[in-house]
């Protein structure tokens, strides 16, 4: 009976027995049936068989489009995959479910590794399911050096939160993309808005001048940041302020409240001399503790403000149009980046020129200069075969 394709890491000992349950799933391409009772037999009996492992675009719009987190889990994996094949089935499920986006309200959130972000966002995550919200929470996680793979730290450190109906968590690798952002944010937000997520929060790795590709995802951009965190931070703390729609200073609880409300004094008086990161909207800092679960109501109410103002003053509408300008304009990049270093001739010319700037002999701008020259030919050696014998569909 077909099975997905498993393997071993390396680093599994040859002498391992069945108890050393460690495998690599082979992933989409890996799917050899189409019922999910090959894997377990049990599931059959269950009545699961009817649930197709190989999913058409009708299935995924479906699915996604009546909440199925299960089938959203897939829609997503399907918009991450890199496969050359899987990116027109991927467009087509996104492109059919557009109209059912637009209409959550996007915030980012970014702070300084420690400053308690997974936390806060699940003690915020929590209150938002209690009020009748249906929360999404992308968190970019970092990427494995071994699987390169997402670690999955920040949904082992949201355990309530990833069991509620109401909420939908998903981590997904950073791989070195610029901000800690995951190539695919864009398309993954779409559809937890498609799948009736009204609040979605993205969770970013670090803080730096790179998170400038956060905010221009998103509506609302928050920042955490902790108490005492020292002047040798300031340059830090003014890139990424000024980006700011929101402080907030976190753990502000027991003996550190004191030092919070200092601390909040300090960013309020940084403020100032900061331009505000939203036409119409002034930033200010705010006291949260995420284990007293205080400050949170008063943050989630200075968001809605934010809504109201922004949307009455078209901030809010200016920022979407960009946002999708912004998304077009990286998938164009991303378009000729791979047109580029994919093209075969490029390939095989690749090796030389690299050689040749590593011993110096030529210089980098030579070198892509060439590169971009022998690229040029190529193409346009192409088109001129593709004029000399159209195809017979032309």
């Amino acid at each position: 009976m077909a099975k997905y394709t498993n393997t071993r890491p390396d680093w599994v000992p040859e002498n391992a027995d069945k108890n050393f349950a460690t495998s690599v799933m082979s992933g989409i391409d890996g799917i050899k049936d189409l019922t999910v009772g090959n894997i377990n037999p049990d599931l059959d009996k269950a009545g699961f068989r009817k649930n197709r492992m190989i999913l058409g675009v009708d299935d995924y719009v479906k699915g996604v489009a009546a909440g199925d987190r299960m089938i959203l889990s897939r829609a997503i994996t399907l918009i991450e995959s890199n496969s050359p094949r899987h990116f027109p089935k991927a467009q087509r499920v996104l492109q059919e479910l557009l109209s059912r986006t637009g209409k959550a309200l996007r915030i980012g959130i970014t702070g300084v590794p420690g400053a308690g972000k997974s936390t806060m966002i699940e003690a915020f995550g929590n209150m938002l399911c209690d009020m009748g919200h249906r929360v999404a929470v992308l968190t970019v996680d970092p990427t494995s050096s071994v699987t390169k793979g997402s670690i999955l730290g920040d949904k082992t450190r949201m355990g309530t939160l990833s069991r509620r109906e109401e909420a939908f968590i998903r981590p997904s690798p950073a791989g070195g993309t610029l901000g800690g952002v995951a190539r695919k944010s864009r398309e993954t937000m779409l559809l937890c808005e498609a799948a009736g997520y009204d609040v979605i929060l993205i969770e970013t790795v670090g803080v730096g001048q790179s998170e400038t590709t956060v905010r221009s995802m998103v509506d609302f951009f928050l920042l955490v940041v902790l108490t005492g965190a020292g002047d040798e931070l300031q340059g830090i703390k003014k890139g990424i302020m000024e980006l700011a729609d929101a402080i907030v200073i976190n753990k502000a609880d027991g003996d550190n409240r004191t030092k919070a409300q200092v601390a909040r004094g300090e960013y309020e008086r940084m403020i100032e001399y900061i331009r505000p990161a939203t036409r119409g909207w002034q930033t200010h800092a705010y006291l949260v503790s995420a284990l007293e679960k205080t400050g949170l109501k008063e943050l989630w109410d200075v968001i809605r403000i934010f809504e109201n103002t922004t949307k009455e003053n078209g901030a809010f509408q200016t920022r979407r149009e960009g946002q999708l300008l912004d998304w077009m304009n990286s998938m164009i990049d991303e378009h000729l980046h791979n047109l580029f270093f994919d093209d075969p001739v490029i390939l095989g010319r690749m090796p030389e020129v690299r050689e040749a700037v590593l011993k110096g002999t030529v210089s980098p701008s030579q070198g892509v200069a060439e590169l971009i020259h022998v690229f040029d030919i190529h193409r346009a050696s192409d088109r001129h075969v593709d004029l000399l014998h159209p195809s017979e569909e032309g």
